[in-house]
């Protein structure tokens, strides 16, 4: 299928932030975002490699990779967004009852503790959001109810497990699983703690997306020079808005061309753009980009990406296993990075454009370009990633450092 690529002509491109996201995503927030992190373990950033023998075959100036497949030992960036909001949702209920002002150092306190353990949250998953509020109740001592559709994998819905949360199938889709966990919320009167957005749900993904916020900072702090072009992955959009979005506030007039790349099967960011309005997709085909398959964006998502994505587009499915085997057996003198199904579809998505000279000299790459691309997940499943790239994970990585 020839490449499919939108750029951004929404009347809203290149306006500012609105006033609520530019506070959620800028430098203020930063500050709590890490004070959070601090309280959990295997918190140290994750890696950022360079990749100069792939930049070079690709014809680019640098090209580098934030690995988050060893965020927070859950090998996935969605560690930093729902246990961080969960956290923080705690902390906002327990100054309600408190009547005071709660530090976040005060979380792991008993009388918190105590709180907390009377709180249920609520989220559906295609596994990593899931395992991130799972692991965030266990931290604090809250309860969660994990909704799982029917294509998460048995190894991912057993990871969720064990944190003590309770697993809860439901037949159909993510986008089923989040319409279930809404109601049975509803009618239980827990929290519901999703990652996407909609009309009057706004304000927790919002802290999912906060959360994501750490990964960007660490990436800007240990780039030599800011990327002149970002390749972004999305399923409902939340992980893209967060990078593009805090950098736009960061980097001001010298933010980079941001490029938003989604599976040809679920591309709700992509159809919305082209029809300049939310669109929910509908899903004919799984992907095996199993963690971008969404049909409906996020609300808030979209309101962000409408004016700091210069560019939509979409990738095929053999994209996503040619970019784990690539990553696993890298061109010479780059580290080998172990990348699940999901977590190379940035990267896919700029191999597919420079495939199209024309396209890439359109929007800027060439030698003088500066890209970065975010690996945001290893290998989650490791069966199904020996099954795919022919190694295990375990495999790869003691190769690299052999």
């Amino acid at each position: 299928m020839p490449i499919q690529y939108l750029h951004n002509t929404l009347s809203t491109h290149a306006q500012p932030l609105e006033q609520t996201d530019a506070e959620t995503l800028g430098l203020t927030a930063v500050e709590r975002v890490f004070q959070v992190l601090t309280l959990r373990d295997n918190n140290a950033p994750t890696p950022l490699h360079a990749l100069p023998g792939l930049a070079a075959e690709l014809g680019l100036g640098s090209l580098h990779i934030k690995d988050e497949g060893f965020r927070l030992g859950l090998g996935s960036f969605k560690a930093l967004g729902g246990a961080y909001a969960l956290m923080i949702l705690v902390k906002e209920e327990a100054e309600r009852r408190l009547k005071r002002p709660v530090c976040v150092d005060e979380l792991m306190s008993d009388e918190i503790g105590v709180i907390a353990a009377g709180m249920t949250f609520a989220c559906a998953t295609d596994g990593n959001h899931g395992r991130s509020v799972a692991q965030g109740a266990s931290l604090i001592g809250a309860q969660a109810k994990i909704f799982v559709h029917s294509g998460v994998s048995d190894a991912r819905i057993e990871a969720i497990a064990s944190f003590g949360a309770e697993i809860l199938r439901v037949d159909g889709n993510y986008d089923d699983s989040v319409a279930q966990a809404t109601r049975a919320a509803r009618d239980n009167g827990w929290t519901v703690l999703s990652d996407t957005s909609w009309p009057g749900y706004e304000y927790t993904p919002s802290l999912v997306s906060q959360g994501y916020i750490a990964l960007v900072h660490e990436t800007l702090a240990d780039l030599p020079y800011p990327p002149t072009h970002v390749f972004l992955q999305a399923g409902v959009g939340g992980f893209a808005a967060a990078v593009a979005g805090h950098m736009s506030v960061v980097l001001g007039s010298h933010q980079p061309h941001v490029t938003i790349v989604e599976p040809a099967r679920s591309a709700c960011l992509f159809e919305s753009a082209k029809a300049g309005t939310l669109v929910k997709v509908q899903g004919d085909q799984p992907t095996i980009m199993v963690m971008l398959e969404c049909y409906e964006p996020s609300l808030v998502a979209f309101r962000i990406l409408s004016r700091v994505a210069d560019g939509f587009m979409t990738v095929d499915e053999e994209c996503a296993p040619e970019v784990m085997r690539r990553l696993a057996s890298p061109a010479a003198g780059d580290p080998a990075v172990v990348a699940g199904e999901s977590g190379g579809a940035g990267l896919a998505g700029l191999i597919a454009v420079q495939r199209d000279p024309a396209l890439a000299v359109q929007i800027g790459l060439g030698p003088e370009a500066r890209v970065l691309v975010i690996n945001t997940e290893g290998a989650t499943d490791s069966t199904l990633y020996e099954k795919i790239v022919g190694r295990s994970p375990e495999g790869v990585l003691n190769a690299n450092a052999a």
